[in-house]
């Protein structure tokens, strides 16, 4: 009798020891289909609130709601076996208490099945962090550039551009790391910036336009597909496949309009009458 050995997921803890080690490699999904591809590859799949930009056209992550991460992260969750899957608290789930954070984060956990949250903010989220870390909730990090405080920074311009603006953002990274969270994303910082961090502190740092030295690197899939209209500057295009979806959609319209769309016939071997 042959015995199947079950797949088993990667949990908070692997990539808490992945620091130092082999890269971690992290995507976002928000579909059950483009999931099970991710999945082959990656190690994480971060449920990033970034879908409120790439599905629904909004102009930053700010109007995402709780119910909306909860409803992709089941998607994901249905259409991946191996990865971590990570979901984003979204603006306002967790700001206003430590409390109403655990409570948003149970949600989260419990509704899409998920083994991670993700949240914004360095020191003043610290205490956040750890209260969340010692009841169960498994947290990652988010510093440099923070996309939910999109109406204080004003802009998404890169992060820690000249040395002497740095301290900030190292201090970020210290009380995230010491809060308990498993690892933190740093996103548009100076390169020099992102290594350095990555040296100082004792949990992974997962890059996005940060530095090659970070213990992982993430990006959109939408952005490095070539989907997204608008992608950061930093981001390397993998593929472009809108303009190939597209001539697909313009050669089934002309079809259909000259009535050249294949009918029964096409599918089933039928003769056309006449």
């Amino acid at each position: 009798m042959s015995v199947q050995s079950a797949i088993r997921r990667k949990t908070a803890p692997d990539i808490r020891a992945r620091k130092g080690g082999d890269p971690i490699v992290m995507l976002t999904s928000y579909h059950a289909h483009t999931a099970s591809l991710v999945d082959r590859y990656c190690d994480v799949i971060l449920v990033g609130d970034s879908l409120g930009n790439v599905m629904h056209g909004f102009e930053t992550t700010v109007p995402v709601t709780l119910d909306m991460m909860i409803l992709q992260g089941r998607a994901v969750m249905r259409g991946s076996e191996q990865a971590l899957v990570v979901v984003d608290m979204p603006f306002g789930s967790y700001e206003a208490s430590k409390e109403q954070a655990f409570h948003s984060a149970v949600r989260i956990m419990k509704e899409s099945l998920c083994g991670a949250v993700k949240l914004e903010g360095g020191v003043k989220m610290a205490e956040t962090i750890r209260f969340l870390s010692e009841r169960g909730v498994p947290v990652m990090g988010h510093i440099g550039l923070t996309p939910q405080s999109i109406n204080t920074l004003g802009s998404f311009r890169a992060q820690g551009r000249e040395e002497g603006s740095w301290e900030p953002i190292e201090a970020d990274a210290r009380a995230v790391s010491e809060a308990g969270a498993f690892s933190v994303v740093i996103e548009a910082v100076a390169e020099p910036l992102g290594r350095k961090i990555t040296e100082q502190i004792a949990i992974p740092t997962i890059g996005i336009g940060a530095s090659a030295a970070c213990d992982g690197q993430v990006l959109v899939l939408e952005d490095m597909l070539g989907l997204s209209p608008r992608a950061p500057k930093f981001v390397k295009r993998y593929g472009n496949l809108g303009p190939g979806i597209e001539a697909a959609i313009k050669d089934y319209a002309d079809e259909v309009r000259s009535r050249a769309f294949p009918g029964p016939e096409h599918v089933y071997g039928m003769k056309p009458k006449g």
